[in-house]
């Protein structure tokens, strides 16, 4: 049985409960990721229970101006995003990303680092920024996951599929995107909201 991560939908609230994009990133993931803060369920259970948030790195990828996105496939581990488009490649953090420190900040960036290697395959280096939160209560999917936005600049344009589920896999600029918008799953949507905002 899978176990995920997850915070109580309370903390959220206690910290200031919001729809959509929260660019305030200190106020919010450190006190997530503190000592008693969050805890492993069972996956089915997390899924069907509105009352805990599964905490999800979602990671989006820029290069030269162009941000990386492809079509989620029907190996999809989240079928109710299967056909999708998305800009982010992110999941669950589960008791394998733990170490001697427990819970927490190391256990936190180990699960994006075991998801990326897993999902992707890149040349050259990168660096990254938590620049967000994203929560969306509009959606079956949404009422029980919440979102931390990791942007990785890449030094090179060289990123293959390593799963099954990621396919068409393609940079486009924000404009591009934008015409697009309406393939993209909610997450994405809210994201690149974002980013045009940014970056005008």
């Amino acid at each position: 049985m899978e176990q995920v991560l997850v915070i109580s939908r309370s903390l959220l609230d206690q910290l200031g409960s919001f729809q959509g994009f929260q660019p305030e990133v200190s106020r919010y993931l450190a006190p997530m990721l503190a000592d008693g803060a969050n805890f492993f369920m069972d996956r089915p259970a997390a899924e069907q229970d509105p009352t805990h948030k599964q905490l999800i790195p979602y990671s989006i990828f820029h290069h030269e101006g162009r941000y990386l996105c492809y079509q989620r496939g029907g190996k999809s581990g989240e079928k109710r995003l299967v056909a999708k488009r998305s800009l982010g490649i992110g999941g669950h953090i589960n008791p394998i990303d733990q170490d001697h420190d427990g819970l927490g900040e190391t256990m936190y960036y180990n699960s994006i680092e075991r998801e990326i290697a897993e999902e992707l395959a890149m040349d050259g280096t990168h660096t990254q920024q938590v620049i967000g939160l994203i929560n969306d209560d509009s959606t079956e999917v949404g009422s029980v996951h919440l979102g931390v936005v990791h942007r990785f600049e890449l030094s090179s344009a060289e990123v293959r599929s390593n799963e099954e589920a990621i396919q068409d896999l393609r940079f486009f600029t924000l404009d591009e995107l934008l015409a697009r918008r309406e393939e993209l799953e909610t997450w994405s949507q809210i994201v690149l909201d974002h980013l045009m905002a940014q970056n005008q």
